[in-house]
């Protein structure tokens, strides 16, 4: 593997333990996601500044706030990174009501609501809440049945989008409607093509490096997830990097996560490592900003990482939201 691949894969497995250590009674799921988060910053999980995070984010919030959902510890991840957690979790209070203005109450919103207090100012807070909320209707248009709460976290991705509302959901629908025959799960497909909607190109050209990425990853044997992992396959369909050196590096990194702690007979499983996979070698790649193919896209290469940790991080909300309510019936 490349230097900064190898030291990316040994900093994720070290935070994975460490979270993991910290919070023992948390979702499983969700530790290497936020195990991602702190390596793409290239940062050792600080797990006790987690829980000085958690601390606060409990004195700022009530009983029954979003915040302290199935996304808490995600959010107390971002929190942790920040200079000044408190003042960070100020602003996401504050983006979360201008969305509550716009949108139901759910798991997903704070999370949204974190991702915009780390990207925007303060100013910019009313503006980017409307236009999540306006993108977040385009797409219920076109998919009533398909858009749902976790949607809201890529609606506010897609606000910082160069192209206007219409041209964003319009890319999104050309990337469904190609790449919907070659997946079962059209929910799945809505995801990945909001991811696509993010990066430069056409839509055929978007949706042809999908599927050339999927069926080279098959045949090298890695067989990857087409349900909640395909949004993170769109993310490395972005990068300015070659199919073969994608499709290697995967390869390469699934290995080395086969022989982790965690990865085993009964920890995650083999379409969940080659999605954490994907976040690694995504951010092996974005963390370069000097990269000019990187600097000509439409996204930053910070949104884009950030769309590949949000798609996991939604698939955990909501696989943990669907097994509460499977218990409580």
């Amino acid at each position: 593997m490349r230097e900064t691949l190898t030291t990316l894969c040994n900093q994720f497995a070290e935070n994975k333990e460490l979270i993991k250590e910290a919070f023992t009674w948390e979702r499983t799921e969700m530790y290497p996601v936020c195990a991602a988060v702190f390596a793409d910053k290239g940062k050792t999980a600080d797990v006790e500044k987690m829980k000085a995070c958690k601390a606060i984010l409990k004195e700022q919030t009530g009983v029954f706030s979003d915040f302290r959902g199935n996304g808490l510890l995600a959010l107390i991840s971002m929190l942790a990174l920040s200079a000044d957690p408190k003042a960070k979790m100020q602003d996401a209070l504050q983006m979360h009501s201008k969305l509550k203005e716009h949108f139901w109450s759910s798991a997903y919103l704070p999370v949204a609501a974190m991702v915009v207090a780390n990207m925007a100012e303060v100013e910019k807070y009313d503006e980017l809440a409307a236009r999540t909320k306006n993108i977040y209707d385009l797409m219920k248009n076109e998919h009533p049945f398909l858009t749902s709460g976790e949607d809201s976290v890529f609606a506010a991705l897609l606000a910082f989008s160069e192209l206007t509302d219409q041209q964003v959901v319009a890319e999104m629908e050309r990337c469904y409607r190609i790449l919907k025959p070659d997946f079962f799960s059209g929910n799945a497909v809505q995801s990945l093509s909001h991811v696509l909607a993010l990066g430069e190109g056409s839509a055929e050209q978007k949706c042809r490096r999908v599927m050339s990425l999927y069926e080279g990853l098959r045949t090298k044997g890695c067989k990857y997830g087409t349900d909640y992992e395909l949004a993170t396959l769109g993310v490395l369909a972005l990068l300015p990097v070659d199919d073969t050196t994608i499709i290697n590096e995967m390869v390469e990194v699934d290995n080395f996560l086969a022989e982790q702690k965690g990865y085993g007979l009964f920890g995650y499983t083999k379409k969940q490592r080659l999605m954490h996979a994907s976040m690694l070698v995504s951010s092996s790649y974005m963390e370069n900003s000097e990269n000019p193919a990187m600097n000509t896209a439409a996204i930053s290469g910070t949104i884009s990482m950030i769309a590949a940790q949000q798609a996991a991080m939604c698939a955990v909300i909501a696989s943990t939201s669907a097994a509460a309510a499977a218990s409580s019936n």
